[in-house]
């Protein structure tokens, strides 16, 4: 790549920032047009803390078997790394995930980082990452069709939903046979354990709901929090989704026919679940300091 390319690469990825915290800012301007700023920063201030605690303990917990299923993609081609030098590796990668929005993401990190080290091809490590991702994405998508028998009234989307949700398992598992076969091994091992990471993040925005001792239409909050975290998934800004998450789950709770309470209580629990993601997430810098490759030495 000469100078002129990585001048217009570098100024694309700058381009592309600045769209992505401007899709973020406009969305939260957006939301807290529709949500009074004051009452929700209240009642995140009445929230019960020891159900936040325990809300982040169980979240902190899906990071440590997400872990667990990313590494099975890497055994898959060939890179053995030691569990607890994985765990250290994942968590810095939250930390950029969620810190770090332009062009250096903990994911493109761990792939450049990994692919040098171990000699893969980074199309092998880049393919090992985002499988893991979509495992994820399979068991929410089943969580999500679960919850929509409950939130939602029309039947055919409820069909669309359970019969897509189940598809997708097959479809996913063809595409990686016939075109990722060095991971056909590790499909259902992985899917098993993002059900379960899915699962304790379930449990983790339930611990949040207790903390806000709402006690109505709980099952229509939670699935519009899980279609909200899918949405959030999409590149188009910045930190974790920020802003688009919010502004989906104040659509679907107006979509689901909850009222203002309803709506403000939906992004509550949303806010929540951010910052203790961010909070979560915030330890990785640790290992920025602390490079989880650095060999010690002894004198």
């Amino acid at each position: 790549m000469d100078t002129s390319e990585k001048k217009n690469t570098s100024k694309a990825n700058w381009v592309k920032l600045l769209l992505k915290i401007a899709v973020s800012v406009a969305c939260l301007w957006y939301v807290f047009s529709k949500i009074n700023f004051s009452d929700a920063v209240e009642s995140i201030k009445q929230a019960n803390p020891l159900w936040l605690i325990a809300a982040l303990l169980i979240y902190s917990v899906s990071k440590f078997i997400g872990a667990q299923r990313l590494s099975i993609n890497f055994n898959n081609i060939g890179i053995h790394l030691p569990q607890k030098q994985n765990v250290k590796l994942y968590w810095l990668g939250m930390f950029y995930n969620l810190f770090l929005p332009g062009a250096i993401t903990g994911d493109a990190y761990k792939v450049i980082l990994l692919s040098r080290k171990y000699k893969t091809s980074y199309k092998k490590t880049t393919a090992a990452v985002i499988l893991d991702r979509f495992s994820g994405l399979l068991a929410l998508g089943l969580l999500v069709a679960m919850y929509s028998f409950f939130a939602i009234k029309e039947t055919w989307i409820i069909s669309i939903l359970v019969v897509g949700s189940l598809a997708a398992i097959p479809i996913l598992y063809y595409f990686i046979k016939f075109l990722f076969a060095d991971f056909l091994p590790g499909f259902w091992p992985t899917f098993i354990l993002g059900a379960i990471v899915q699962l304790t993040i379930l449990i983790c925005v339930y611990f949040i709901i207790a903390s806000l001792n709402i006690n109505e239409d709980i099952a229509i909050l939670v699935f519009i929090f899980l279609v909200a975290v899918i949405v959030s998934v999409l590149p188009i800004s910045v930190g974790g989704g920020l802003g688009v998450r919010e502004f989906a789950i104040i659509e679907g709770a107006k979509f689901a026919g909850l009222g203002l309470q309803g709506q403000h209580n939906a992004l509550i629990l949303s806010l929540l679940f951010y910052l203790i993601t961010v909070i979560c997430s915030l330890a990785g810098v640790i290992f920025v300091i602390n490079d989880p490759f650095k060999i010690k030495t002894t004198s």
